[in-house]
């Protein structure tokens, strides 16, 4: 195994339904993190809402998130939702520089669950300089002490967990302050109704659910120990990249997200090489309960191209009956079979030791004070 990662003794495909196994590779508790993120959500979605945000935070004609890793796609999730009912478009920023185009009419938003990503910290720290409306969204750290000492709304909660493992405070919090900026009006009518969705698909997959009935735990097995590609369209193209990113931070494996219909210009003529690829891949449709007509379509065509190359693939329904539940529900769903995928190859779902050393060689690089 690669160093850094916290590896026991070998799991097999029966051992998710062991509690002793799932306690031996999951000391750190990321099946807890996961097994919360319904009361997550409503905390977050219930603590955002008590911050008082300026009035003229209402007049903005542009949203910008400055974010890296699980918190910056929080946003990415959400920019279906603006596109579709708001007002305004969202733009989600990874950088250490501000980008050009943020002025007075720019609502940005600065979301660290740190505080101290130096990315995030560079960018807002250039911020402060210009007429953007702003606001942060963390747990304190060095964002936490600009808002404060500028005056900035900042919405703060208190989470301690790895950050992709807080989605649900990042995103409902993101979503609860776009709604009271009038960026996206009435979209607090559709939360509960996700939030009893995301309930029932939690109660679904979670680790008391034995193998055989529980479709987590048999996706896991049927990945495992291939190359994963996530495939989805429309408000569900996100939430690949949300199961690719958990694959890669909670399994350790290689994967790789697609959006349709994009994929249909390209990826399509490339599924059958090289073939010893093709042979180890997996693909996995996200589908939501009902699909645009030309959409389905689309995915009824690559699942034959798929079987002519001898790509396995599989399909994942997600339940709900707006884009939020959906989303939400499709995010639980990846995160829980990233975490049995963990288990099966015998790695901690939590440990990201490379990312460790990657902090550690770039602090001892350039101090903090240097970064812009």
């Amino acid at each position: 195994m690669p160093d850094g990662y916290q590896v026991t003794q070998t799991a097999q495909p029966d051992a998710l339904d062991d509690p002793a196994t799932l306690a031996r590779f999951d000391g750190d508790g990321m099946l807890a993190f996961i097994r919360d993120l319904p009361d997550q959500c409503r905390r977050a979605w219930a603590g955002a809402k008590t911050v008082d945000l300026p009035g003229d935070y209402r007049s903005v004609d542009k949203v910008v998130v400055l974010g890296m890793g699980g918190s910056a796609i929080a946003a990415d999730l959400l920019r279906p939702i603006v596109s579709d009912c708001g007002r305004a478009p969202i733009c989600v920023h990874r950088g250490y520089d501000l980008p050009p185009y943020v002025d007075r009419r720019t609502l940005l938003i600065a979301s660290s669950h740190s505080g101290d990503t130096e990315e995030v910290v560079s960018a807002f720290g250039q911020g402060l300089r210009c007429p953007a409306r702003k606001l942060v969204i963390t747990t304190g750290g060095r964002l936490l002490q600009m808002a404060e000492s500028q005056g900035i709304p900042a919405v703060r909660f208190h989470f301690r967990s790895p950050p992709r493992a807080a989605i649900g405070y990042s995103l409902m919090s993101l979503l609860a302050v776009l709604e009271m900026a009038a960026i996206v009006p009435g979209v607090g009518e559709t939360v509960e109704d996700a939030l009893n969705t995301l309930t029932a698909t939690q109660a679904a997959l979670s680790p008391d659910v034995p193998a055989p009935g529980n479709p987590a735990k048999l996706l896991a097995q049927r990945m495992h120990d291939r190359l994963p590609v996530i495939y989805g369209a429309g408000v569900l193209a996100e939430v690949a990249h949300r199961w690719k990113t958990q694959l890669n931070e909670n399994a350790k494996t290689w994967c790789f997200h697609e959006e349709l219909p994009e994929a249909n210009h390209n990826a399509l003529v490339a599924y059958s090489l090289p073939g010893r690829v093709a042979g180890g891949a997996f693909v996995v449709f996200l589908e939501p309960d009902t699909m645009p007509e030309r959409i389905r379509l689309r995915y009824e065509f690559v699942r034959s191209v798929l079987a002519e190359a001898g790509v396995a693939f599989a399909d994942v329904p997600v339940p709900g009956r707006t884009p939020l539940s959906q989303i939400l529900s499709g995010v639980l769903f990846g995160d829980y079979v990233s975490c049995y995928l963990a288990l099966l190859n015998e790695v901690s779902p939590t440990s990201i030791g490379p990312i460790d050393r990657l902090k550690d060689f770039l602090s001892a690089q350039t101090p903090r004070a240097e970064v812009r």
